[in-house]
Order: C-alpha cells, then structure tokens, then sequence
C-alpha cells in the first residue's frame, strides 16, 4: 500500500528532484502490533534533515495520520517515509517555491533466520570507500550509490552485511547498519561527522550504554581495532541488534554487553506496546 501526497497511487512525475537528482531524505520505521516503532524519533530526524537540505519542514500531524492509516491492521511490517523537493526545472537551481512531495509506503517485514538474532551473523569488508562530506553525514538521504555498489560485492548468502570504509580507510559503517565494538568493557562506534548515516537504533544504543553505566567513545577506527574487538555487532530499526559471529574468517563471542542491549532493547518495544494499549 502507498501513499503519495495523501492519495493512494503509485506514480510520482518524471520531473521529481527525488527522481532527478536524489533531492530527498526518507526513514525506515519498524511496524509491530499496529504501532511505529521509534515513530517520534524518525520523524524528528527527518525534520532535522529537511533542515539541513533547506526543505519546509515536514507537517507531522498529516504525516503522523497517514503514518498510522498504513499502519493499521499491520502486526509487522515496514512503514517508508520518503521526502523529495517535488519538481521544478532541469538545473540544479531550488525552484523558488517549493512543493514537496511525500511518499508513505508499507512493506512486509523482513523474514529473517532466529539464529541471525541468537547466534550472530557473518560480515566482510567492502571495496567501495564512502566519500567524506560533513554536510550530508548522518542524513538519510537519497543519494545510496556507494551503498548500492558496496553491496553489489557479493551473492554469497552466508554474509549478511559488509563493513565500510571511507577514502581515509576508517571504518564508518555498513552498507544498511551502524557498527559498534566492545574492547575490556567499553564500547566504541565510528564518529559520523564526515559520512555515514547516524541511525536511531545508534542512537538508542549509546543511550542505553550510558544508563548502564558503560563508557562509549565515538572515533575513528581501522579494521585492525575491530579485529582486536572482544565483542561486534550492528543495528538499524530493522534488524535491531545483530551479534557479529564472523567478521571476514576471524569468529567472535556473542558478548554480555551485546546480549544486554538485545534484552534492553526487546524490553523498550514491550513498555512501548504496553503504554499504548
């Protein structure tokens, strides 16, 4: 089911900045139980990124209601918010009045292995380096063509995820996750001040960690300083949190620190779901 500006179709104008120039942000949200999951996260996120590529901001009462339409009657699924600059013109310029066009679309949700979450999952390192420009990191924009030919690497389906790598060999990200390590109890995740995505689940991560009194540390990181890692894993507001089992051939332990943001974060969706019932 979608939603283009309201209406229920499936065709958006040729002319479209989304369509000719990735002129746009979207989100990912997580539907369980009829309810979107870190909904108000998203959309403030989304807010902040329409900002930062001087888009209106978004009306969140309209996109709240059409959010909750696709969602209902839906015990699991994926909700997409997409925001273009609409059409105007074929250069780059801004038109000068700007009409945006929004897209909500509902999704089945991903049907993945229960030993994905339990047991932990496969990663390699990706050839293709992101690009560093601090004044699209940690957007969610619509610009993916690094992460499309990162993850055109591979078609073994042992690997769930590749790892990459900006132009200075840091590491940053993965192709659709954020990637944290744990070394002698502390937790670290590269900084996403010059590319990346900051996603929520990164966000509610480092939270968390910093409740449990765990020390974080946001910085830049080599793959070597994962291979030295007591504990690996990766989240996005799909997947949750996934323990790495395997980065490249090196294994790794499904951690403590790793387990309790999995039970913690299990434990947020259920309060979530009980205080709206």
């Amino acid at each position: 089911m979608m939603l283009i500006n309201g209406k229920p179709q499936t065709q958006i104008a040729v002319a479209d900045r989304g369509f000719q120039y990735g002129d746009g942000l979207f989100e990912t949200i997580e539907i369980l139980n009829n309810q979107l999951v870190f909904f108000e996260q998203h959309l403030q996120r989304l807010n902040r990124g329409c900002q930062r590529l001087l888009l209106p901001i978004i009306n969140k009462s309209l996109i709240t209601q059409e959010a909750k339409q696709l969602a209902d009657h839906c015990s699991q699924g994926i909700l997409k918010i997409i925001i273009t600059r609409g059409s105007g013109g074929r250069g780059y310029r801004q038109p000068q009045i700007i009409s945006p066009t929004r897209v909500l679309s509902r999704h089945p949700f991903p049907e993945y292995p229960d030993s994905f979450q339990q047991q932990g999952v496969k990663l390699r390192f990706c050839q293709q380096r992101l690009a560093l420009n601090p004044t699209l990191a940690g957007l969610k924009h619509l610009n993916r063509l690094e992460q499309v030919l990162a993850r055109a690497e591979w078609s073994d389906d042992t690997v769930q995820e590749g790892l990459m790598l900006d132009i200075n060999d840091k590491v940053i990200e993965g192709t659709m996750s954020n990637v944290f390590f744990v070394m002698k109890g502390k937790l670290y995740t590269p900084s996403l001040k010059q590319s990346g995505i900051a996603g929520i689940i990164r966000d509610f991560v480092l939270h968390t960690a910093t409740k449990l009194g765990v020390e974080t540390q946001e910085s830049h990181f080599t793959k070597e300083d994962l291979f030295a890692a007591d504990e690996i894993f990766v989240t996005n507001s799909v997947i949750g949190i996934w323990s790495v089992q395997f980065l490249e051939q090196q294994s790794f332990s499904k951690g403590a620190l790793t387990q309790q943001l999995q039970r913690e974060l299990i434990q947020y969706k259920q309060q979530f779901y009980e205080n709206l019932c």
